[in-house]
């Protein structure tokens, strides 16, 4: 059976993971799957000067994977484009890299995460970011407007990953980077796991072999640089489905040539 035979309800998987999201922006504090907030984001790579320099609240809401600011080599006066922008860490951290010739535009579809993400906008006077509310599997931006892309452990949420990568091509310009963070597997999920709306909003059931996941983004012409396995990444609950399915977080670069 092909890998991205999913059999979850993607309206039920939407409704599902907008709630999961609205809470990690809500109530940081609360319990979830994952772990969240500045020791994750230390443990992954984020340098503390980094941290220091981006409003507390919204790395309190951190939620990502991986790190992968060193894979995607930021440069001033670049354009950026984050995938499921979430309370605004990653763009934030972004924003820095790039200055104030450049420019960062975060993508979510969670209103309260949006929220959150423009309030912290405005009250650190970051000037080089925008957001904007939209789904990743098709982006409300114009083609080749961006020199790089950058997600943290959203891809693996979405049901329709080939349109991901395929919107991720076109929104690139020649030669613009891809580097991600994200949620991965050693073997194909249970049809119970991946039917699992819940499992899928926890990044376990959406979650694609290794294999197939560089394959679905060579389908879609960008090729593959390099990759790396995140061993300091782990879920909270599930021990038992990560050590069968071998479910792991993976930081990648790959270009659109």
């Amino acid at each position: 059976m092909d890998p991205l035979d999913q059999k979850v309800n993607t309206e039920e998987l939407e409704t599902r993971v907008k709630e999961v999201y609205t809470d990690v922006a809500e109530k940081p504090k609360a319990a979830y799957h994952f772990e969240m907030g500045r020791g994750l984001a230390e443990k992954l790579g984020y340098p503390p000067e980094v941290l220091g320099r981006i409003p507390a609240e919204a790395i309190e809401s951190f939620a990502g994977v991986g790190h992968h600011f060193d894979l995607a080599e930021l440069k001033p006066g670049e354009h950026v484009l984050d995938l499921g922008s979430g309370s605004g860490t990653d763009i934030f951290a972004a924003a820095l890299a790039v200055g104030p010739g450049g420019g960062v535009v975060g993508v979510d579809m969670t209103d309260r995460q949006l929220a959150k993400a423009e309030r912290l906008r405005g009250e650190g006077n970051f000037t080089n970011v925008s957001l904007i509310k939209g789904y990743i599997e098709s982006l409300p931006v114009a083609d080749a407007s961006f020199d790089v892309l950058i997600s943290n452990g959203v891809i693996n949420l979405s049901a329709e990953k080939p349109k991901v990568f395929a919107e991720a091509r076109r929104v690139l310009k020649p030669g613009g980077r891809l580097a991600i963070s994200d949620i991965v597997s050693s073997r194909p999920l249970s049809e119970r796991i991946k039917s699992s709306a819940e499992l899928w909003a926890a990044c376990i059931g959406g979650a694609v072999p290794l294999w197939e996941y560089f394959r679905l983004i060579e389908s879609a012409d960008l090729t593959l640089i390099r990759y790396r396995s995140n061993p300091s990444y782990r879920f909270l609950t599930h021990d038992e489905v990560m050590e069968k399915y071998g479910i792991k977080s993976i930081s990648l670069l790959a270009q659109k040539t």
